[in-house]
Protein backbone atom coordinates (compact mmCIF):
# COMPACT_ATOMS: atom_id res chain seq x y z
CA UNK A 1 0.00 0.00 0.00
CA UNK A 2 1.08 3.46 -0.90
CA UNK A 3 1.44 6.39 1.27
CA UNK A 4 0.60 9.89 0.70
CA UNK A 5 1.65 13.20 1.10
CA UNK A 6 -0.84 15.99 1.22
CA UNK A 7 -0.19 17.44 -2.20
CA UNK A 8 -0.51 14.03 -3.63
CA UNK A 9 -3.51 13.16 -1.87
CA UNK A 10 -5.47 16.33 -3.52
CA UNK A 11 -3.54 15.62 -6.93
CA UNK A 12 -5.84 12.34 -6.69
CA UNK A 13 -9.14 14.02 -5.83
CA UNK A 14 -8.24 16.66 -8.73
CA UNK A 15 -7.73 13.84 -11.23
CA UNK A 16 -10.94 11.82 -9.66
CA UNK A 17 -12.72 14.82 -10.14
CA UNK A 18 -11.19 16.45 -13.50
CA UNK A 19 -10.31 13.04 -15.64
CA UNK A 20 -12.52 10.66 -14.53
CA UNK A 21 -15.38 12.36 -13.54
CA UNK A 22 -16.35 11.40 -10.37
CA UNK A 23 -18.43 13.88 -8.38
CA UNK A 24 -16.93 15.21 -5.34
CA UNK A 25 -20.03 14.92 -3.86
CA UNK A 26 -19.88 11.31 -4.55
CA UNK A 27 -16.69 10.88 -2.95
CA UNK A 28 -17.63 12.66 0.39
CA UNK A 29 -21.01 10.51 0.27
CA UNK A 30 -18.42 7.68 0.50
CA UNK A 31 -15.94 9.36 2.95
CA UNK A 32 -19.38 9.78 5.33
CA UNK A 33 -20.50 6.55 5.04
CA UNK A 34 -16.89 5.06 6.20
CA UNK A 35 -16.68 7.24 9.29
CA UNK A 36 -20.63 6.76 10.11
CA UNK A 37 -19.06 2.77 9.78
CA UNK A 38 -16.64 3.33 12.44
CA UNK A 39 -18.52 5.02 14.67
CA UNK A 40 -20.87 2.27 14.94
CA UNK A 41 -18.12 -0.30 14.90
CA UNK A 42 -16.31 1.34 18.25
CA UNK A 43 -20.05 1.66 19.91
CA UNK A 44 -21.81 -1.25 18.86
CA UNK A 45 -24.91 0.67 17.96
CA UNK A 46 -25.43 3.95 17.12
CA UNK A 47 -29.60 3.44 17.88
CA UNK A 48 -30.28 6.11 20.66
CA UNK A 49 -26.28 7.37 21.10
CA UNK A 50 -25.63 10.88 21.18
CA UNK A 51 -22.94 11.75 18.80
CA UNK A 52 -21.28 15.28 18.26
CA UNK A 53 -19.95 16.26 15.20
CA UNK A 54 -17.24 18.73 14.62
CA UNK A 55 -17.09 20.39 11.18
CA UNK A 56 -14.68 22.76 9.57
CA UNK A 57 -15.10 24.61 6.69
CA UNK A 58 -13.02 22.68 3.86
CA UNK A 59 -13.88 18.80 2.97
CA UNK A 60 -12.95 17.10 5.96
CA UNK A 61 -15.71 19.10 7.61
CA UNK A 62 -17.84 18.09 4.87
CA UNK A 63 -17.06 14.10 5.31
CA UNK A 64 -18.18 15.21 9.24
CA UNK A 65 -21.46 16.09 7.92
CA UNK A 66 -22.21 13.68 5.57
CA UNK A 67 -21.52 11.02 8.53
CA UNK A 68 -23.91 12.87 10.12
CA UNK A 69 -26.79 11.92 8.22
CA UNK A 70 -26.06 8.50 7.90
CA UNK A 71 -25.58 8.60 11.90
CA UNK A 72 -28.88 10.35 11.84
CA UNK A 73 -30.64 7.95 9.45
CA UNK A 74 -29.50 5.27 11.95
CA UNK A 75 -31.12 6.47 14.67
CA UNK A 76 -28.19 8.70 16.73
CA UNK A 77 -28.77 12.08 18.06
CA UNK A 78 -26.41 14.16 16.60
CA UNK A 79 -25.22 17.63 16.99
CA UNK A 80 -23.13 19.66 14.78
CA UNK A 81 -21.17 22.28 15.70
CA UNK A 82 -19.30 24.59 12.95
CA UNK A 83 -15.93 26.23 12.79
CA UNK A 84 -14.01 28.24 10.36
CA UNK A 85 -14.93 30.89 7.63
CA UNK A 86 -18.95 30.51 6.05
CA UNK A 87 -17.40 31.98 3.46
CA UNK A 88 -14.53 29.31 2.40
CA UNK A 89 -16.76 26.18 2.48
CA UNK A 90 -16.71 24.00 -0.44
CA UNK A 91 -20.31 23.48 -2.72
CA UNK A 92 -20.32 20.26 -1.40
CA UNK A 93 -20.18 21.51 2.02
CA UNK A 94 -22.80 23.55 1.51
CA UNK A 95 -24.85 20.42 0.14
CA UNK A 96 -24.71 18.68 2.54
CA UNK A 97 -25.54 21.41 5.23
CA UNK A 98 -29.00 21.72 3.37
CA UNK A 99 -29.48 18.24 3.29
CA UNK A 100 -29.06 18.42 6.88
CA UNK A 101 -31.22 21.64 7.54
CA UNK A 102 -34.10 19.79 5.92
CA UNK A 103 -33.72 16.98 8.08
CA UNK A 104 -33.88 18.97 10.59
CA UNK A 105 -30.55 17.75 12.17
CA UNK A 106 -29.32 20.62 14.57
CA UNK A 107 -26.34 23.22 13.35
CA UNK A 108 -24.77 25.54 15.20
CA UNK A 109 -22.09 27.89 14.42
CA UNK A 110 -19.46 28.53 17.28
CA UNK A 111 -19.17 32.15 16.77
CA UNK A 112 -20.67 33.28 20.23
CA UNK A 113 -20.19 32.04 23.97
CA UNK A 114 -23.39 30.98 24.03
CA UNK A 115 -22.35 28.27 21.19
CA UNK A 116 -19.49 27.39 22.84
CA UNK A 117 -21.72 27.02 26.57
CA UNK A 118 -23.82 24.72 23.97
CA UNK A 119 -20.70 22.41 22.54
CA UNK A 120 -19.77 21.96 26.47
CA UNK A 121 -22.76 20.40 27.27
CA UNK A 122 -23.50 18.34 24.15
CA UNK A 123 -19.83 17.32 25.07
CA UNK A 124 -20.59 15.86 28.20
CA UNK A 125 -23.62 14.03 27.33
CA UNK A 126 -22.14 12.61 24.11
CA UNK A 127 -20.87 9.34 23.12
CA UNK A 128 -18.80 9.94 20.74
CA UNK A 129 -17.30 12.90 18.75
CA UNK A 130 -16.27 12.95 14.90
CA UNK A 131 -13.49 14.85 14.77
CA UNK A 132 -13.87 16.60 10.98
CA UNK A 133 -12.29 20.35 12.42
CA UNK A 134 -9.00 20.81 9.68
CA UNK A 135 -8.05 17.86 7.20
CA UNK A 136 -4.60 16.95 5.45
CA UNK A 137 -4.04 20.53 4.21
CA UNK A 138 -3.03 21.49 7.86
CA UNK A 139 0.26 22.98 8.57
CA UNK A 140 1.70 25.42 11.10
CA UNK A 141 -0.03 27.01 13.56
CA UNK A 142 -3.28 26.53 15.12
CA UNK A 143 -5.89 29.46 14.89
CA UNK A 144 -6.96 30.41 18.26
CA UNK A 145 -10.47 29.01 17.72
CA UNK A 146 -9.64 25.68 16.84
CA UNK A 147 -6.58 25.39 19.04
CA UNK A 148 -10.03 26.52 21.93
CA UNK A 149 -11.75 23.54 20.44
CA UNK A 150 -9.33 21.04 20.09
CA UNK A 151 -8.37 21.29 23.85
CA UNK A 152 -11.46 21.05 25.24
CA UNK A 153 -12.46 17.86 23.14
CA UNK A 154 -9.36 15.94 24.56
CA UNK A 155 -10.91 16.78 28.27
CA UNK A 156 -14.16 15.00 27.51
CA UNK A 157 -12.45 11.42 28.09
CA UNK A 158 -14.79 10.51 25.11
CA UNK A 159 -14.33 8.28 21.92
CA UNK A 160 -13.40 10.41 19.32
CA UNK A 161 -13.13 9.47 15.62
CA UNK A 162 -11.15 11.73 13.21
CA UNK A 163 -11.54 11.73 9.86
CA UNK A 164 -7.51 10.86 7.66
CA UNK A 165 -5.66 12.72 10.46
CA UNK A 166 -6.38 14.14 14.19
CA UNK A 167 -6.55 17.94 13.67
CA UNK A 168 -3.74 19.60 14.64
CA UNK A 169 -1.27 17.06 12.82
CA UNK A 170 0.85 18.05 10.19
CA UNK A 171 -0.45 15.10 7.11
CA UNK A 172 3.40 15.01 5.93
CA UNK A 173 5.25 15.49 9.09
CA UNK A 174 3.63 13.81 11.72
CA UNK A 175 4.73 17.59 13.55
CA UNK A 176 2.19 18.54 16.53
CA UNK A 177 2.06 22.38 17.73
CA UNK A 178 0.21 23.33 20.73
CA UNK A 179 -2.80 21.02 20.87
CA UNK A 180 -3.90 17.86 18.27
CA UNK A 181 -7.26 15.91 18.64
CA UNK A 182 -5.82 12.44 20.87
CA UNK A 183 -8.26 10.41 18.79
CA UNK A 184 -9.30 6.68 19.44
CA UNK A 185 -9.67 5.84 15.89
CA UNK A 186 -8.76 7.52 12.73
CA UNK A 187 -10.09 6.66 9.28
CA UNK A 188 -7.85 7.31 6.26
CA UNK A 189 -9.49 7.84 3.17
CA UNK A 190 -7.98 6.47 0.12
CA UNK A 191 -4.94 5.48 1.46
CA UNK A 192 -2.29 6.34 4.66
CA UNK A 193 -0.68 9.46 5.21
CA UNK A 194 3.23 9.94 6.54
CA UNK A 195 1.59 11.53 10.01
CA UNK A 196 -0.11 8.35 10.90
CA UNK A 197 3.56 6.82 11.58
CA UNK A 198 5.91 9.32 12.71
CA UNK A 199 6.01 10.76 16.20
CA UNK A 200 4.57 12.83 17.91
CA UNK A 201 1.68 12.95 15.53
CA UNK A 202 1.43 9.00 15.02
CA UNK A 203 0.87 9.19 18.97
CA UNK A 204 -2.67 11.15 18.39
CA UNK A 205 -3.90 8.52 15.78
CA UNK A 206 -5.47 5.70 17.94
CA UNK A 207 -6.25 2.98 16.26
CA UNK A 208 -5.79 3.50 12.17
CA UNK A 209 -8.28 2.24 9.37
CA UNK A 210 -7.53 3.01 5.64
CA UNK A 211 -10.79 2.93 4.05
CA UNK A 212 -11.62 2.94 -0.10
CA UNK A 213 -13.93 5.58 -1.15
CA UNK A 214 -13.95 5.35 -4.82
CA UNK A 215 -11.15 6.44 -6.13
CA UNK A 216 -9.32 4.93 -9.07
CA UNK A 217 -7.30 2.54 -8.03
CA UNK A 218 -4.47 3.81 -10.69
CA UNK A 219 -4.13 7.22 -9.45
CA UNK A 220 -3.35 5.61 -5.70
CA UNK A 221 -0.27 3.91 -6.90
CA UNK A 222 0.94 6.02 -9.83
CA UNK A 223 3.17 8.70 -8.96
CA UNK A 224 3.41 8.46 -5.48
CA UNK A 225 6.97 7.26 -4.02
CA UNK A 226 6.18 5.71 0.17
CA UNK A 227 5.29 2.46 0.23
CA UNK A 228 4.12 0.97 3.60
CA UNK A 229 5.27 -2.46 4.63
CA UNK A 230 2.85 -5.04 5.61
CA UNK A 231 4.32 -9.80 5.76
CA UNK A 232 2.82 -9.78 2.22
CA UNK A 233 5.07 -7.43 0.54
CA UNK A 234 7.87 -8.73 2.77
CA UNK A 235 7.48 -11.63 1.86
CA UNK A 236 8.15 -10.79 -1.57
CA UNK A 237 11.59 -9.65 -0.29
CA UNK A 238 12.68 -12.93 1.31
CA UNK A 239 12.74 -16.13 -1.20
CA UNK A 240 12.83 -19.43 -0.61
CA UNK A 241 15.96 -20.79 0.56
CA UNK A 242 17.00 -23.45 -2.57
CA UNK A 243 17.57 -27.03 -1.68
CA UNK A 244 20.82 -27.64 -3.14
CA UNK A 245 21.95 -24.77 -0.91
CA UNK A 246 25.44 -24.90 1.70
CA UNK A 247 26.93 -22.53 3.54
CA UNK A 248 28.87 -20.92 0.67
CA UNK A 249 25.98 -20.14 -1.15
CA UNK A 250 23.39 -18.15 1.63
CA UNK A 251 26.40 -15.88 2.46
CA UNK A 252 29.72 -15.33 3.59
CA UNK A 253 29.63 -12.52 6.13
CA UNK A 254 32.56 -10.20 7.38
CA UNK A 255 31.66 -8.21 10.23
CA UNK A 256 33.78 -5.24 11.34
CA UNK A 257 33.04 -4.68 14.85
CA UNK A 258 34.00 -4.20 18.51
CA UNK A 259 36.05 -2.04 21.09
CA UNK A 260 37.17 -2.32 24.75
CA UNK A 261 34.21 -2.07 26.44
CA UNK A 262 31.95 -2.61 23.63
CA UNK A 263 32.26 -6.70 22.74
CA UNK A 264 28.72 -6.90 23.31
CA UNK A 265 28.04 -5.18 20.13
CA UNK A 266 29.91 -6.54 18.02
CA UNK A 267 28.60 -9.91 19.15
CA UNK A 268 25.09 -9.29 18.53
CA UNK A 269 25.77 -8.44 15.22
CA UNK A 270 27.93 -11.33 13.93
CA UNK A 271 25.09 -13.49 15.74
CA UNK A 272 22.46 -12.02 14.02
CA UNK A 273 23.65 -12.21 10.29
CA UNK A 274 23.76 -16.30 11.66
CA UNK A 275 20.06 -16.10 12.76
CA UNK A 276 19.18 -15.00 9.74
CA UNK A 277 20.19 -17.81 7.76
CA UNK A 278 24.16 -16.14 6.65
CA UNK A 279 25.88 -19.57 5.90
CA UNK A 280 29.65 -18.29 7.43
CA UNK A 281 30.24 -15.09 9.35
CA UNK A 282 33.48 -13.93 10.20
CA UNK A 283 34.01 -11.37 12.86
CA UNK A 284 36.92 -9.55 12.99
CA UNK A 285 38.25 -7.10 16.03
CA UNK A 286 41.07 -5.88 18.44
CA UNK A 287 43.32 -8.76 18.85
CA UNK A 288 43.15 -8.17 22.79
CA UNK A 289 39.84 -8.65 22.75
CA UNK A 290 40.10 -11.91 20.38
CA UNK A 291 39.96 -14.25 23.41
CA UNK A 292 36.63 -12.74 24.57
CA UNK A 293 35.18 -13.78 21.62
CA UNK A 294 36.89 -17.27 21.19
CA UNK A 295 34.54 -17.90 24.08
CA UNK A 296 31.60 -15.79 23.51
CA UNK A 297 30.39 -17.00 20.52
CA UNK A 298 30.70 -20.75 19.17
CA UNK A 299 29.81 -20.82 15.63
CA UNK A 300 31.20 -17.11 14.20
CA UNK A 301 34.74 -17.43 13.92
CA UNK A 302 37.06 -14.82 14.35
CA UNK A 303 40.22 -12.90 12.71
CA UNK A 304 42.43 -10.68 15.47
CA UNK A 305 43.04 -7.64 13.80
CA UNK A 306 46.32 -5.67 15.19
CA UNK A 307 45.56 -2.62 17.43
CA UNK A 308 46.87 1.19 17.85
CA UNK A 309 46.35 0.94 21.76
CA UNK A 310 44.70 -1.95 23.94
CA UNK A 311 41.27 -2.95 22.61
CA UNK A 312 41.26 -0.29 19.74
CA UNK A 313 42.30 -0.67 15.89
CA UNK A 314 43.64 1.21 13.12
CA UNK A 315 46.78 1.64 10.83
CA UNK A 316 48.25 0.12 7.84
CA UNK A 317 48.52 -3.43 9.17
CA UNK A 318 44.62 -3.50 10.14
CA UNK A 319 43.30 -2.31 7.04
CA UNK A 320 45.95 -4.41 5.11
CA UNK A 321 44.48 -7.89 7.01
CA UNK A 322 40.78 -6.24 6.60
CA UNK A 323 41.46 -5.75 2.86
CA UNK A 324 42.67 -9.08 1.96
CA UNK A 325 40.15 -10.94 4.01
CA UNK A 326 37.40 -8.63 2.21
CA UNK A 327 38.13 -10.92 -0.96
CA UNK A 328 36.45 -13.85 0.05
CA UNK A 329 33.36 -12.64 1.81
CA UNK A 330 30.09 -11.52 0.19
CA UNK A 331 28.89 -8.94 2.39
CA UNK A 332 30.57 -6.48 5.19
CA UNK A 333 29.62 -5.00 8.05
CA UNK A 334 31.43 -1.84 9.41
CA UNK A 335 30.89 -0.27 12.68
CA UNK A 336 28.57 -2.09 15.87
CA UNK A 337 30.88 -0.91 18.98
CA UNK A 338 33.80 0.07 16.72
CA UNK A 339 34.83 2.79 18.87
CA UNK A 340 35.52 6.73 17.68
CA UNK A 341 39.13 6.96 18.18
CA UNK A 342 41.06 9.12 15.19
CA UNK A 343 42.54 6.16 14.11
CA UNK A 344 39.61 4.06 13.99
CA UNK A 345 37.69 6.52 12.08
CA UNK A 346 40.20 6.98 9.33
CA UNK A 347 40.56 3.16 9.10
CA UNK A 348 36.57 2.90 8.14
CA UNK A 349 37.36 5.83 5.49
CA UNK A 350 39.96 4.32 3.54
CA UNK A 351 37.86 0.84 4.17
CA UNK A 352 34.87 2.48 2.68
CA UNK A 353 36.65 4.09 0.00
CA UNK A 354 38.65 0.99 -1.52
CA UNK A 355 36.72 -2.03 -0.79
CA UNK A 356 34.64 -3.00 -3.97
CA UNK A 357 32.09 -5.70 -1.84
CA UNK A 358 28.55 -4.89 -0.16
CA UNK A 359 29.10 -2.79 2.99
CA UNK A 360 26.68 -2.03 5.61
CA UNK A 361 27.78 1.03 7.84
CA UNK A 362 26.32 1.33 11.69
CA UNK A 363 27.11 3.62 14.15
CA UNK A 364 30.90 4.29 14.79
CA UNK A 365 31.39 3.94 10.65
CA UNK A 366 28.61 5.92 10.30
CA UNK A 367 30.73 8.56 12.41
CA UNK A 368 33.61 9.50 10.37
CA UNK A 369 31.10 11.18 7.46
CA UNK A 370 29.59 13.20 9.76
CA UNK A 371 29.23 16.62 7.92
CA UNK A 372 30.87 15.04 5.23
CA UNK A 373 28.23 12.45 3.97
CA UNK A 374 29.36 13.65 0.08
CA UNK A 375 32.50 11.10 0.61
CA UNK A 376 30.28 8.59 1.17
CA UNK A 377 29.81 8.60 -2.75
CA UNK A 378 33.38 7.18 -2.86
CA UNK A 379 31.79 3.41 -2.33
CA UNK A 380 32.21 0.94 -5.12
CA UNK A 381 28.78 -0.08 -4.36
CA UNK A 382 26.01 1.63 -3.13
CA UNK A 383 26.08 1.09 0.81
CA UNK A 384 23.53 0.90 3.73
CA UNK A 385 24.03 2.86 6.14
CA UNK A 386 21.83 2.12 9.77
CA UNK A 387 21.99 5.39 11.59
CA UNK A 388 19.07 6.20 14.71
CA UNK A 389 18.22 9.90 14.50
CA UNK A 390 20.87 11.29 16.40
CA UNK A 391 23.43 9.82 14.11
CA UNK A 392 21.28 11.08 10.95
CA UNK A 393 21.42 14.38 12.42
CA UNK A 394 25.10 14.38 12.87
CA UNK A 395 25.64 12.81 9.09
CA UNK A 396 23.61 15.40 7.76
CA UNK A 397 24.33 18.24 10.26
CA UNK A 398 21.13 18.91 10.71
CA UNK A 399 19.55 19.39 14.35
CA UNK A 400 17.20 17.17 14.99
CA UNK A 401 14.44 19.27 15.63
CA UNK A 402 14.54 20.08 12.45
CA UNK A 403 15.62 16.68 11.04
CA UNK A 404 12.66 14.88 12.25
CA UNK A 405 9.49 17.05 11.30
CA UNK A 406 11.30 16.32 7.28
CA UNK A 407 12.43 13.14 7.82
CA UNK A 408 10.86 11.68 4.64
CA UNK A 409 11.98 14.30 2.37
CA UNK A 410 15.24 14.56 3.88
CA UNK A 411 15.94 10.91 3.75
CA UNK A 412 15.10 10.80 0.03
CA UNK A 413 17.38 13.68 -0.31
CA UNK A 414 20.46 11.88 1.05
CA UNK A 415 19.65 8.73 -0.37
CA UNK A 416 19.94 10.08 -4.09
CA UNK A 417 22.54 12.99 -2.84
CA UNK A 418 25.15 9.96 -1.22
CA UNK A 419 24.03 6.84 -3.66
CA UNK A 420 23.42 5.83 -0.48
CA UNK A 421 20.32 3.27 0.88
CA UNK A 422 19.59 5.23 4.34
CA UNK A 423 17.73 2.76 6.86
CA UNK A 424 16.77 5.49 9.38
CA UNK A 425 15.26 3.96 12.87
CA UNK A 426 12.63 6.22 15.23
CA UNK A 427 9.56 5.11 16.36
CA UNK A 428 8.82 3.50 12.35
CA UNK A 429 11.66 2.63 10.38
CA UNK A 430 11.94 5.12 7.18
CA UNK A 431 14.14 3.92 4.16
CA UNK A 432 15.25 5.67 1.06
CA UNK A 433 16.71 4.23 -2.02
CA UNK A 434 19.19 6.33 -4.76
CA UNK A 435 16.20 6.43 -7.15
CA UNK A 436 13.69 8.66 -4.85
CA UNK A 437 11.82 5.57 -3.24
CA UNK A 438 10.58 5.27 0.45
CA UNK A 439 9.68 2.37 2.41
CA UNK A 440 8.19 3.00 5.49
CA UNK A 441 7.76 -0.22 8.53
CA UNK A 442 5.46 0.76 11.26
CA UNK A 443 6.87 -2.69 13.06
CA UNK A 444 8.58 -2.05 16.32
CA UNK A 445 7.70 -0.95 19.66
CA UNK A 446 8.87 1.06 22.52
CA UNK A 447 10.25 -1.54 24.69
CA UNK A 448 13.12 -2.07 21.84
CA UNK A 449 14.47 1.70 22.40
CA UNK A 450 17.44 -0.50 24.60
CA UNK A 451 20.83 -0.77 23.65
CA UNK A 452 22.37 -3.34 20.99
CA UNK A 453 18.88 -3.24 19.12
CA UNK A 454 20.56 -1.55 16.24
CA UNK A 455 23.75 -3.52 16.21
CA UNK A 456 21.26 -6.80 15.80
CA UNK A 457 19.64 -5.01 13.14
CA UNK A 458 22.65 -3.89 11.50
CA UNK A 459 23.53 -8.00 11.41
CA UNK A 460 20.30 -8.98 10.46
CA UNK A 461 20.42 -7.41 6.87
CA UNK A 462 24.32 -8.03 6.18
CA UNK A 463 22.96 -11.25 7.21
CA UNK A 464 20.72 -11.33 4.59
CA UNK A 465 22.71 -9.49 2.04
CA UNK A 466 23.59 -12.97 -0.32
CA UNK A 467 20.25 -13.89 0.42
CA UNK A 468 18.12 -11.47 -1.44
CA UNK A 469 18.84 -8.61 -3.14
CA UNK A 470 16.25 -6.70 -0.50
CA UNK A 471 18.15 -7.03 2.40
CA UNK A 472 17.57 -3.75 3.91
CA UNK A 473 13.73 -4.10 3.49
CA UNK A 474 13.69 -7.65 4.40
CA UNK A 475 16.18 -6.84 7.41
CA UNK A 476 14.18 -4.15 8.55
CA UNK A 477 11.05 -6.22 8.81
CA UNK A 478 12.56 -9.24 9.91
CA UNK A 479 14.13 -6.81 13.23
CA UNK A 480 10.54 -5.15 13.89
CA UNK A 481 8.87 -8.54 13.78
CA UNK A 482 11.19 -9.96 15.85
CA UNK A 483 11.10 -7.32 18.20
CA UNK A 484 7.17 -7.17 18.83
CA UNK A 485 7.73 -10.89 19.63
CA UNK A 486 9.72 -10.29 22.02
CA UNK A 487 8.11 -7.50 23.71
CA UNK A 488 4.59 -9.97 24.03
CA UNK A 489 7.17 -12.43 26.12
CA UNK A 490 8.84 -9.60 27.88
CA UNK A 491 7.68 -5.84 27.60
CA UNK A 492 9.70 -3.57 28.80
CA UNK A 493 12.40 -6.18 30.01
CA UNK A 494 13.38 -6.91 26.59
CA UNK A 495 16.90 -7.15 25.52
CA UNK A 496 18.72 -6.60 22.44
CA UNK A 497 19.32 -10.40 22.77
CA UNK A 498 15.81 -11.37 22.91
CA UNK A 499 15.07 -9.91 19.76
CA UNK A 500 18.46 -11.38 17.91
CA UNK A 501 16.96 -15.01 19.41
CA UNK A 502 13.26 -14.39 17.82
CA UNK A 503 14.39 -13.60 14.74
CA UNK A 504 14.09 -17.23 13.20
CA UNK A 505 10.58 -16.88 14.73
CA UNK A 506 9.98 -13.88 12.21
CA UNK A 507 11.30 -15.59 9.73
CA UNK A 508 8.91 -18.63 10.35
CA UNK A 509 6.04 -15.86 10.32
CA UNK A 510 6.62 -15.12 6.83
CA UNK A 511 7.00 -18.34 5.38
CA UNK A 512 3.73 -19.50 7.26
CA UNK A 513 2.15 -16.93 5.72
CA UNK A 514 3.56 -18.01 2.28
CA UNK A 515 2.60 -21.62 3.07
CA UNK A 516 -1.47 -19.93 3.33
CA UNK A 517 -1.33 -18.53 -0.17
CA UNK A 518 0.15 -20.86 -1.99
Amino acid sequence: MKVALAKEMHDIDSMAIEDYGLPELSLMESAGHRVFEAVKNILGTVDKKSVCILAGSGNNGGDALAAARYLSNAGARVKIFLIGDRDHRTNSSNVQMRILRAMNVELQQLDSDRAWERLQVTLRFSDAVVDGILGTGFNGQLRPAALRLIRLVNTTNKVIVSIDVPSGVDSDTGAVGEAAIKAQVTVALGLPKVAHFLCPGAGFVGKLIVEDIGLPAKLLTDEIHQTLMDDELALTFLPERPKDSYKGSCGKILVVAGSRGMTGAASLAAMSALKVGAGLVTLTAPESLNSIYEVKLTEVMTAPLDEVKPGIIGGDKALTKILDLAEDFDAILLGCGLGRERETSELVKKIVATVDKPLVLDADAIYPFNGHADELKACKQIPIITPHLGELSALLNIPIEKLRPALVPEVRRAAQAFRAIIVAKCETTVIGYPNGEIFISPLGNSAMATAGCGDVLAGTIVGLMKQTPFAPLAGVWLHGTAGNFAADEYAEGLTAADVMENLPNAIKKLRAIGYQKS
